[in-house]
């Protein structure tokens, strides 16, 4: 009920679902452009519509009150975001201990203009050994879903490359905000 909920609210604001995730147990969801709050909810509801059980962090000052319950119930970890708290590392050794697990995030880390996207996904993805399952929303034709599942090489600008192919016509809700597919220097 809840994936049917999901895609007709979707629908009912213009959005089609394209694509599937990838059917195995463990892999990073990319989840980029990230240009609006209403990103959030989009994606949300495709992770509904999927029924997926997907671990993701978040800021740590919107996991409060009853918001806060709901996010950790649908897999939410909150995050201190100005202090260092070794979270790649954390979540390669969650996906070393579990049998499952699917890690979702996104790589642009905000919704405000960054030249470049966070590393985080890549260095979880090349030390937990996972693929890289690309997940987007598109303002053009107003689609949503999956594209191709990445297995990385380990060599950074090659594997930049495959995911830049990927997301270069993309554009989010806030296009001009969508981040540069390079690593902070």
């Amino acid at each position: 009920m809840l994936s049917w909920c999901s895609l007709k609210i979707l629908n009912l604001f213009g959005w089609s679902v394209v694509g599937q995730p990838a059917q195995l147990d463990k892999y990073v969801i990319i989840v980029a452009p990230h240009t609006s709050n209403w990103d959030f909810f989009i994606f949300l509801l495709l992770k509904f519509y999927y029924q997926l059980k997907v671990n993701f962090i978040g800021k740590h000052t919107i996991f409060i009150g009853p918001f806060g319950w709901f996010l950790r119930k649908i897999g939410g970890i909150p995050v201190v975001r100005t202090e260092n708290h070794n979270v790649v590392d954390t979540i390669v050794l969650a996906f070393k201990q579990n049998q499952k697990m699917i890690f979702a995030l996104s790589p642009e880390g905000t919704r405000s203009y960054k030249n470049h996207w966070k590393s985080g996904f890549y260095h979880i993805a090349i030390n937990a050994k996972v693929p890289v399952q690309t997940c987007f929303l598109n303002k053009t034709n107003k689609t949503l879903g999956f594209g191709p599942l990445l297995e990385l090489c380990g060599e950074r600008q090659k594997d930049l490359e495959l995911i830049r192919q990927f997301y270069r016509n993309k554009k989010g809700i806030n296009s001009e905000l969508f981040s540069d597919i390079v690593f902070k220097k």
